[in-house]
């Protein structure tokens, strides 16, 4: 009788990742911020993109974001991670924090306690992102579609290039488990950095 064995770090045949790229580059990520100058919802949706990225939210995360998740003082949010992640309080880049203020300054008074909303003044939905992003990724003429979990994974390959560890970017992106974050730091070109250079 065949057995099958598999790796307790892997949950999918090695070269999966061997696929459409499934992410956004920074630069992609910064084309499509400059994008939002050309929408009515311009701090708004460019507030999403920013925290979407830079954060590594998965689509119902950021439609769930409420006004008393952000510390505008002290410059921080409180991601309240889904599907059993971990949950994290994370520093605020100046950028994302100058873009929220103004933001805000336009949301109005609604009681309504979600951070975003729609131009109905209703919570952002997760329809309403994909097509916030989709036109973002049109304006700012990549030549593919984009979609909000693109962004996330974006956040995941910049981190792993930039040589932070496996263990930083779990904690980071909410991981509960390694497995769903080796995909990153396995295929990050920033491993690769150098092996031709002589010694």
């Amino acid at each position: 009788m065949k057995r099958s064995v598999k790796s307790p770090w892997l949950s999918e045949p090695v070269d999966a990742h061997e696929r459409t790229r499934d992410y956004v580059t920074e630069d992609e990520f910064q084309a499509l911020v400059e994008s939002t100058k050309r929408s009515r919802y311009h701090w708004r949706d460019a507030s999403i993109l920013m925290l979407v990225f830079y954060h590594g939210l998965r689509a119902t995360e950021v439609c769930n974001l409420r006004l008393k998740d952000t510390d505008l003082k002290h410059g921080r949010i409180w991601i309240a991670r889904l599907k059993g992640s971990l949950s994290t309080e994370q520093p605020l880049l100046s950028q994302e924090l100058r873009a929220i203020k103004r933001y805000l300054k336009q949301r109005g008074d609604s009681q309504l306690p979600w951070l975003f909303l729609t131009e109905r003044g209703d919570q952002l939905t997760r329809f309403a992102l994909r097509y916030l992003v989709r036109i973002a990724g049109e304006r700012s003429g990549l030549g593919f579609s984009v979609h909000p979990h693109m962004l996330r994974h974006g956040c995941g390959y910049a981190l792993a290039n930039r040589g932070y560890d496996l263990r930083l970017i779990q904690d980071y992106l909410g991981h509960r488990s390694p497995i769903h974050t080796i995909r990153y730091t396995r295929t990050a070109a920033s491993r690769f950095e150098g092996i031709w250079e002589v010694s």
